[in-house]
């Protein structure tokens, strides 16, 4: 189950410094504290130094630093703008027929997923039909099949009618930046992308519809794995690449860690439908200038109390 202990909306943070004096701010539980790495907006082709960079003075050997996959993806140039694709009767049915009614109204409560999911399924933009059609195109039916979130594509945190996909090979990313981090420090911390889309177990099987996961996690699952999920334990969020052999079970308590403190963020988009709350734009209408006038909580340390 996801670990909630930090998910209360009283941000009351605490400040420390490092041993060269270096202060930071961070928040903590029974077992954690969780030390946010503040960045502007990451843009296609930037580098990720913007998060290394902080985090260099602040880290620790035994630290895990957790980076969300969509600034990843963002800096590969991971975009994708729906505004050139043209929805075929596929995608009108994935969106209309299939998302919108079957789901937003028959199986989504028979299989008792969220309310606020089986809520927006029923609100589905006519630019869903537009999605659809570029997950048809660059994942298939197995994926497109999905209600939602489906192949980890992220459509609020990308300007225009941009969206951003999975970021290329992230366990490789993951211990590129810790190589990086070394360099400096001599030690890296264990460095972990993840997604927020779910990891379900059943028995001593975890499984996910992303298309890519850490090992011990089968991928790449589709509709397939969000039907049965419902049916099983979902564990949280998603460990798509970590620098260092970790356990399954570990890489999830830390990413969920994590991803509690994300959703406390007063500027956290998580959906579309969080977009116009944060920055008081339509989707559609959202540039790199508005996003890049908000605090980006890219990455955060995730430290265990000794």
């Amino acid at each position: 189950m996801k670990n909630d202990t930090l998910s209360d909306k009283t941000l009351n943070y605490k400040t420390a410094k490092t041993a060269n004096g270096i202060e930071y701010k961070y928040l903590e539980n029974e077992k954690y504290l969780v030390i946010p790495i503040e960045t502007r907006y990451i843009k296609a082709n930037d580098s990720l130094d913007t998060i290394i960079n902080p985090v260099i003075d602040i880290i620790k050997d035994d630290d895990y630093l957790i980076i969300a996959e969509t600034p990843v993806a963002i800096s590969q140039g991971r975009l994708v703008d729906e505004g050139d694709y043209k929805d075929g009767i596929g995608a009108k049915f994935l969106a209309i027929i299939w998302s919108k009614y079957i789901w937003g109204y028959i199986l989504g409560p028979l299989l008792k997923i969220k309310k606020r999911t089986i809520k927006n399924l029923r609100k589905l933009p006519s630019e869903a039909k537009r999605h659809k059609e570029v997950v048809l195109n660059l994942y298939g039916w197995k994926h497109a099949l999905k209600p939602a979130s489906e192949a980890g594509i992220d459509l609020s945190n990308a300007p225009g009618s941009y969206v951003s996909l999975l970021p290329l090979n992230p366990q490789k990313v993951a211990e590129e930046i810790a190589e990086k981090i070394k360099k400096h420090c001599d030690f890296s911390g264990n460095v972990l992308i993840v997604d927020t889309d779910a990891t379900y177990k059943r028995g001593e099987k975890y499984f996910t519809g992303l298309p890519i996961a850490i090992e011990g996690i089968d991928a790449d699952n589709g509709v397939f794995a969000y039907i049965l999920g419902q049916l099983c334990t979902n564990m949280g969020s998603t460990p798509l690449g970590s620098s260092k052999k970790i356990s399954v079970k570990k890489a999830i308590e830390i990413a969920n860690i994590a991803e509690s403190y994300q959703k406390r963020l007063a500027n956290n988009m998580e959906t579309i439908h969080s977009v116009k709350n944060v920055l008081g734009e339509d989707i559609d209408d959202v540039s790199i200038e508005s996003l890049d006038s908000i605090i980006h909580t890219p990455a955060v340390i995730v430290r265990e109390k000794i």
